[in-house]
């Protein structure tokens, strides 16, 4: 690349590039320097090309080692969007619209402080002071007079075989429908909290279930245990192998529950889910003590404290390969973690991340805390595997949308030169929520000891997920379909992006609702049922 300004961007996030814009700091055709912490280094690579930048630097903000980690914007083999990259195919080369068009490259603490000292012009606000480094200013210019900065990338591609290991255990009475519990197996260096720890529990599952299938206990649906292979270059064995199989997936997965990166500490629990899984994990954290407090739930820990519940549950993060099966499989999956929020671990994705640190920072207690997280799991695992009526809760997307919408109304005034209103949007919503009540009173008033019965709603309920991926789009162009959590012109984030557009373009602001709204109703008509079922309005 050639020679450019240098400008200090927090963690560049899409509100520091606005703050940045709003003080009159320049990203474009500059190299931008961010710090690690709170989204990905994809992200932020993302975030960086999108405000103009022509590079990104990324430097460790509380630790002296060197970080590592993957730009690719998305999960899988970036050049085989959509579509596996198993070797029998000959699918032709395609580009992965997340791969970034600018180089990035991580650098060490040292660099980055060389770096920022040499910025001139306005200082950054307090919050965007590093700890390491208390004032510098934003740039882009340089205190040495006709000085830039260039960068240059010389990482060589080549491909790489992944192997992905797996386990089962066939249900009794639904074989055909399973849970898939996995995780990474690799990491760029020792991979204590980000593969070991993970892996020592999917292997406990493993062991235990089959002690107990030995024993005569049987579980209703089919189990699969999965080790990963490839899951530090973006979850490229779990996306692969969902690529592989997608057209099977979305008929007999019922749930996805991931163990990747499941301790960073003690302090709190953390449940990043699909919406339909939260209502099982918070019967779940009732029934298993706290590792900082015996005699006390993890339920009745987090809730001392305010807003307990945005703190426990979090959305789905686009650098997992949980997102991936939701995202992109329409199968909701969930993950967990206990996180330590007032001394975060620094060590992940370093050569540092040993399981004597991670060890540390629990203070002697990692395989204590360690067993909590298992406990979960597999009480997790045992409700999803073995509960005659799945524990989805279907129901959960009414609130939510119900809190989209309302988000939306405040553009209302937008719409009205347009010729456009939010009324299909709100009949689409109603349509759904009718239609989860008709099931819930279906489910209420059947024999529930029919199996043929209980298995018929357990089919409708798995696919409620998958309802949510846009059937009016290309995979291979938008892989990740889901309009709620997805990305591309089908999702409610498109959406709200065009509405806050000045002047708005009507033309794809008309299909961007189009696109959404009719999505909808297609997971109201595919939840009702019978095709006599299905209620009118359009």
């Amino acid at each position: 690349m050639d020679w450019a300004g240098l400008v200090y961007a927090n963690y560049g996030r899409k509100e520091d590039f606005q703050s940045l814009r709003s003080w009159g700091v320049n990203a474009t055709d500059n190299l931008v320097i961010v710090r690690t912490g709170y989204i990905s280094f994809a992200e932020k690579v993302y975030n960086a090309e999108r405000a103009g930048a022509v590079g990104v630097l990324i430097f460790p903000d509380t630790c002296d080692v060197a970080v590592y980690g993957h730009v690719h914007f998305g999960t899988g083999d970036p050049y085989t969007p959509g579509f596996p990259s198993f070797n029998h195919t000959q699918f032709p080369p395609f580009k992965s619209s997340g791969l970034p068009k600018i180089p990035a490259q991580p650098i060490d603490k040292a660099t980055a402080q060389s770096l920022l000292s040499k910025l001139e012009g306005r200082e950054g606000p307090s919050d965007w002071r590093s700890p390491t480094f208390p004032s510098h200013s934003l740039g882009p210019k340089l205190k040495i007079s006709g000085h830039e900065v260039q960068l240059e990338v010389t990482n060589v591609e080549r491909s790489v075989e992944l192997v992905n290991v797996f386990g089962s255990i066939t249900g009794r009475f639904e074989p055909e429908n399973y849970i898939i519990v996995g995780a990474q197996r690799d990491s760029w260096g020792p991979g204590a909290a980000k593969s070991g720890v993970g892996t020592a529990i999917l292997l406990e599952l493993v062991r235990s279930m089959t002690m107990m299938v030995s024993s005569g206990f049987q579980p209703r649906r089919s189990i699969l245990f999965v080790s990963w292979d490839g899951g530090d270059f973006g979850s490229i064995g779990a996306t692969e192998w969902l690529e592989g199989y997608l057209s099977m997936l979305h008929l007999k997965a019922a749930t996805y529950m991931s163990l990747d990166t499941p301790l960073l500490g003690d302090e709190s629990f953390v449940a990043k889910s699909s919406p339909l899984l939260r209502t099982l994990i918070e019967t779940i954290i009732k029934q298993v003590d706290n590792p900082r407090q015996s005699q006390q739930s993890i339920y009745d820990f987090e809730r001392r404290k305010g807003n307990w519940k945005s703190q426990v549950f979090a959305p789905l993060t686009n650098d997992t390969g949980s997102f991936a099966f939701t995202a992109f499989a329409g199968v909701p999956a969930l993950e967990f973690t206990f996180v330590e929020r007032s001394n975060p671990y620094r060590y992940l994705d370093t050569k540092m991340d040993t399981y004597e640190n991670l060890n540390s920072i629990m203070d002697g207690r990692l395989p204590a805390v360690a067993m909590t997280l298992a406990e979960v799991a597999g009480l997790s695992l045992m409700k999803l595997s073995h509960d005659r009526i799945l524990p989805l809760d279907y129901t959960a997307y009414n609130s939510l949308l119900l809190e989209h919408l309302i988000k939306l109304n405040s553009y209302a005034s937008k719409l009205e030169p347009q010729g456009l209103t939010f009324s299909w949007l709100h009949s689409a919503r109603g349509d759904y929520v009718r239609a989860t009540e008709r099931l819930k009173k279906a489910i209420e008033h059947s024999d529930l000891h029919n199996e043929k019965m209980i298995q018929f709603f357990n089919v409708r309920i798995m696919r409620v997920e998958f309802y949510f991926l846009s059937q009016y789009v290309s995979a291979i162009s938008y892989p990740y379909r889901h309009i709620l959590i997805g990305r591309g012109e089908h999702t409610l984030d498109a959406l709200i992006e065009q509405l806050g557009r000045d002047p708005i373009d009507s033309s794809e602001l008309h299909k961007q609702i189009a696109l959404f709204t009719w999505t909808m109703v297609g997971a109201a008509n595919a939840l009702s049922g019978e095709v006599w079922e299905v209620q009118r309005n359009f």
